[in-house]
């Protein structure tokens, strides 16, 4: 009978994990940058132990009670930053929509198309603020001067949002158009717009959302709207009337998101409504069809 050794099992060594020098010098980097930043702006840590207790009691002015007497006045702030936003938009929309399409790779020339994305870099490196600014002298302290700077930001980011949507676009339906011999305004209007469309509609009105912010900004500088009866009811401490705008602001805003949120779904879905439960619906119906057409089908072969 022979006589079988059993030797101990040895696990070998887990490898270890391959250094990447470029990545930890990257992480150090940005740690370094952040306390380059706590250094450079000079935080006063013993006020930032205080603003809690600020916030309580500023909250306390503004809100315990608010001026309601000034509800008028915030009403007709807001609507008048909600203006500034509109016009700023559809001006944007108007400028930067011929743009994209000669911005993008698979419609304009590279001499053509280079030169827009830069200029579109350049608007959206320059914030509204400081183009409303720059234009003062030109349009005076007026809402129009803010509404321009809107415009001016919104053609270089609905610029490149559009071109870029246009270069993502599905190659098959531009491809039959032009082998059904169809000019290049029949290629761009059937073949590539009916595709892109519903997600530059989508870029609009998320646009007109951010603008609706930003206008509340260029009031600060004297362009009208929310920001100018901002600063003259901080200034003279009103802070009741301060109190009663915010909350103006964050209404209106709050249901012109949702309003643009549901149309953006409805442009993008198809339908209205949330779209989780609405795709759950579809999804159940065609499971259901599918169930029943396949029991049919059952029953037809059993039959034969």
């Amino acid at each position: 009978m022979s006589v079988i050794d059993r030797t101990t099992r040895v696990t070998p060594a887990r490898p270890r994990k391959p250094r990447n020098p470029l990545r930890t010098a990257v992480w150090v980097g940005i740690v370094a940058l952040f306390a380059l930043s706590l250094y450079g702006i000079e935080i006063r840590w013993d006020r930032l132990l205080e603003l809690p207790q600020n916030l309580v009691r500023y909250a306390g002015l503004m809100f315990v009670p608010p001026d309601v007497s000034a509800l008028g006045k915030a009403v007709s702030a807001t609507i008048e930053s909600v203006q500034m936003a509109w016009f700023g938009t559809v001006l944007g929309i108007v400028v930067s929509f011929p743009l994209s399409f000669l911005a993008a790779a698979n419609i304009g020339p590279l001499w053509l198309r280079w030169p827009l994305r830069v200029v579109f870099a350049v608007i959206r490196a320059v914030p509204e603020v400081v183009i409303a600014i720059l234009i003062l002298s030109v349009t005076g302290l007026t809402a129009f001067t803010g509404a321009l700077a809107i415009a001016i930001g919104s053609v270089g980011t609905l610029g490149k949002w559009g071109y870029e949507a246009i270069e993502g676009a599905e190659k098959g339906p531009i491809e039959a158009a032009r082998a059904a011999g169809g000019s290049t305004a029949q290629i761009v209007r059937w073949g590539l717009w009916t595709d892109v469309a519903p997600e530059v509609f989508a870029f609009w009105l998320y646009r007109f959302e951010i603008n609706v912010r930003a206008s509340a900004i260029l009031g600060l500088i004297g362009a009208g709207g929310i920001g100018s009866m901002l600063v003259d009811n901080v200034q003279y401490r009103q802070w009741g009337a301060v109190g009663m705008l915010l909350i103006v602001v964050v209404v209106i805003t709050v249901i012109i998101d949702q309003i643009s949120g549901r149309v953006r779904r409805r442009i993008i879905d198809g339908h209205w409504g949330r779209s989780g439960a609405r795709g759950a619906t579809r999804w159940g119906r065609s499971a259901a069809r599918g169930a029943t057409i396949s029991g049919r089908q059952r029953k037809g072969t059993s039959k034969i």
